[in-house]
């Protein structure tokens, strides 16, 4: 059980690194069609297209990064606990 909960917790990690390096990628000027950007695209927008639906950008500003972070750890934890 351990083993699996240990994947489980690097999979969680790989999903919030993919969503910084996201982030990151939106600051500076990347082309879009270069194969890592595209993986971590790839990664992360079924995550972040329903949370951008759902919360549409403030002022310019996409908070749907922030949320992910949350809802991600929360389902960590929830997961992590039910194992443990």
């Amino acid at each position: 059980m351990l083993y699996l909960a240990n994947i489980i917790n690097l999979l969680f990690t790989v999903l919030n690194f993919a969503i910084l390096i996201r982030v990151i990628l939106s600051w500076v000027r990347v082309d879009p069609y270069h194969p890592l950007v595209r993986i971590i695209y790839q990664i992360t927008e079924p995550i972040l297209a329903p949370l951008r639906r759902a919360i549409p950008p403030t002022a310019g500003l996409d908070f749907s990064p922030i949320v992910a972070f949350f809802i991600l750890e929360l389902l960590r934890r929830l997961i992590l606990g039910m194992l443990y």
